[in-house]
């Protein structure tokens, strides 16, 4: 029999009641306070693998408290489902697994945790199973009941668990090759520390999050991991059997992260992945509300790298309100927009232009072709101004809500043309312009079912994917058609990252707005910076300064000698007073070059506000620019710095405002 059950056994023999006449009641009577025997204060944990570990993370107080009342409710638990991380993650509590509600990630093991014990590697303590743990329990109860220690136990695994006191408990692995021999495990090798309740070991434990939810954010990241049937990523794919061996961990980064905005320009892959993204973000906003039927408040979009190229595409097509799309399905103008499938001479047909398709039969020119002729080559194919204009306006690509227009061009032209502009409405075209849209793949961009209200790009590339498709500039009129603000943040040395405000105000050269550190003020390396930077300035202008003192002394014209010696004294005076005058005017003068510039008009793709915002680099970044360019462009996620201005403004689209603005 082993130890475990013998203790076991030991435990079911005793007497629950024991008479007033029994030793060890009086045992238990005459022992102080400190000894009496208190059941454990479970907690909850799930497990995650993390760099192909696993990783056991406590779930909040308040996740926690919920599961365990769960499962002292005395109800079956294997139909019961409880919802934490803030309804993100539903546990099934028969299972005692973990899953994900609105996204695909691996399930994880949920365990009800006591006692635990300490790794090998990282010193972070794991927990034992349930029913070990159990038999623990009941051993230390035992223990401090009847006062006997040095409890030994026996895991499944054949490993030695000492309970010496309640203050020392160890845990011994098994000898190798002990059991080949059938032998017991021994006390050997280095103990590990064990510990009985989450109050005892190093973790931290949250407090939960509020159960009414303020506002909704949707954030869209670059090209998802799976690219083709066998689950391999698009570098696996595309890209791995050419990639170049030489400086392995910049073509790593090029690879994952520069290269995934290239295929979103491909024909190939452009449809699917704005289909996926809407599509994704309209189930994700459905199963929400679903979820919480009581939510009442806004939605906001965050995009990263290619994500926000994405999203910047997708609400540049939107409609300028929801009710539109239904009535505008049976338009002319979004025919194409909804995936039509009548043929060429159908679509003549319902213009009333049946006459021509002889025509453009006769050039083989079917609707996909048609949708890319220009104004000059319908005239060469001998088509009247009035078809000409009908024939544009209803096979062309679908109208930007952006108003992005260029000039009808043929091939031997597109070489000197200079580009396009935004304009600030569609109405503004003149007839010799034809709406392109903003992109040079021809895509159909869904719908979503809500309004952003704000739209964050972390890293983005929008800037320079604008100037690409040949955007000359940004209409300061332009506004998105459903979403009323728009953040560009990105950190200063983010190798991907470009600006958007210099293409609204293309002639003015002006400097982006320094997002403030988290803990206020800058950080102390760039007010040191801007310190002596100031403080050269003042050097030189004081130098300045003397300097056109003394030139001004030495051409001086000389006083008379008579008017110097009856006014000395008043000479003396004036002179001091001048010099005084003019140091006065030296040091006003720094001022007035520096002199604060009236506000910056960036137009209203942000509601009137700035575009642009950089973070601070932190100091050790600040030594080697190159250095720290790659891991930059994924800084985002871990800076509380962007948090901050992300929290402050949504929560002053609600009316809610911080204590002491931001400087």
């Amino acid at each position: 029999m082993s130890s475990v059950e013998a203790h076991q056994e030991q435990l079911s023999q005793s007497d629950p009641s024991p008479s007033p006449n029994s030793c060890s009641s009086f045992e238990l009577l005459d022992m102080d306070a400190g000894s009496l025997y208190e059941p454990v204060s479970p907690h909850w944990f799930y497990c995650k693998i993390i760099d192909s570990k696993e990783t056991w993370i406590p779930f909040n107080s308040e996740d926690s408290q919920q599961l365990e009342e769960a499962y002292g409710s005395g109800k079956d638990c294997n139909g019961r489902v409880v919802p934490t991380d803030g309804g993100r993650y539903d546990v099934h509590l028969g299972e005692r697994m973990r899953y994900a509600v609105y996204w695909d990630e691996l399930a994880s093991e949920v365990r009800r945790c006591t006692w635990f014990y300490k790794g090998d590697k990282d010193n972070k303590y794991v927990p034992y199973s349930e029913n070990f743990s159990q038999v623990l329990e009941e051993t230390y109860m035992l223990a401090v009941t009847l006062d006997e220690w040095k409890k030994k136990l026996e895991s499944p695994n054949r490993e030695i668990i000492i309970l010496h006191n309640p203050k020392l408990m160890v845990h011994y692995q098994p000898i190798a090759g002990s059991d080949e021999w059938g032998s017991t495990p021994t006390e050997q090798g280095r103990p590990r520390t064990v510990k009985r309740g989450v109050e005892n070991i190093s973790v931290d434990i949250h407090c939960g999050e509020p159960l009414q939810i303020d506002h909704l954010v949707f954030v869209v990241h670059g090209i998802g991991p799976a690219c083709d049937l066998r689950f391999r990523s698009i570098v696996q794919c595309d890209l791995q059997r050419i990639t170049l061996p030489s400086i392995n961990r910049l073509r790593h980064f090029t690879n994952d992260t520069i290269l995934d905005v290239f295929f979103y320009n491909s024909p190939t892959y452009c449809q699917t992945i704005v289909d996926t993204v809407a599509s994704e973000m309209n189930r994700i906003y459905t199963l929400f509300l679903q979820r919480n039927p009581n939510f009442k408040g806004g939605v906001s979009i965050a995009g990263h790298s290619l994500g926000s190229l994405i999203l910047f595409d997708i609400l540049t097509n939107q409609k300028d309100s929801l009710e539109d799309i239904d009535n505008e399905k049976g338009s002319p103008s979004t025919v194409m927009d909804q995936g039509d499938t009548r043929t060429l001479e159908e679509d003549l047909k319902r213009l009333h232009l049946s006459e021509y398709f002889s025509i453009f039969e006769k050039e083989k020119v079917d609707k996909e072709a048609l949708a890319l002729c220009t104004d000059k080559d319908l005239q060469e194919m001998g088509i009247p101004l009035g078809p000409r204009k009908k024939l544009l306006n209803y096979f062309g690509t679908r109208t930007s809500a952006m108003g992005i227009n260029r000039p009808t061009q043929s091939a031997s032209e597109v070489n000197s043309s200079k580009g396009s502009e935004f304009c600030s409405s569609s109405d503004s075209r003149s007839d010799d312009y034809l709406d392109v849209g903003i992109g040079q793949v021809s895509v159909k961009y869904p719908r979503l079912k809500y309004k952003p209200e704000i739209f964050f790009a972390f890293g983005s590339p929008i800037g320079m994917f604008l100037t690409v498709r040949g955007l000359k500039r940004i209409d300061p009129n332009y506004r998105f058609p459903t979403c009323n603000g728009f953040f560009n943040i990105y950190h200063p040395f983010d190798p991907v990252a470009y600006r958007i405000e210099p293409m609204i105000v293309p002639g003015v050269e002006f400097e982006p707005m320094l997002i403030p550190h988290h803990k206020g003020r800058k950080r102390m390396h760039l007010e040191l910076r801007e310190g002596l930077t100031r403080m050269s300035m003042d050097l030189k202008n004081n130098l300045l300064g003397s300097l056109r003192m003394a030139w001004k002394s030495f051409t001086r014209a000389p006083y008379p000698a008579l008017q110097a010696s009856e006014t000395a004294e008043e000479t003396e005076v004036e002179s001091e007073s001048s010099l005084e005058k003019s140091s006065d005017v030296n040091t006003e003068e720094p001022p007035v070059a520096v002199k604060e510039d009236p506000p910056i008009n960036v137009g209203m793709l942000n509601g009137g506000q700035r575009i642009d915002y950089v973070l601070q680099e932190k100091p050790i970044e600040s030594f080697n620019e190159y250095l720290f360019a790659l891991q930059s462009h994924l800084c985002y996620w871990e800076s509380e710095d962007t948090v901050l201005l992300v929290l402050k403004e949504i929560y002053q689209t609600q009316g809610i405002f911080l204590d002491q603005p931001l400087q």
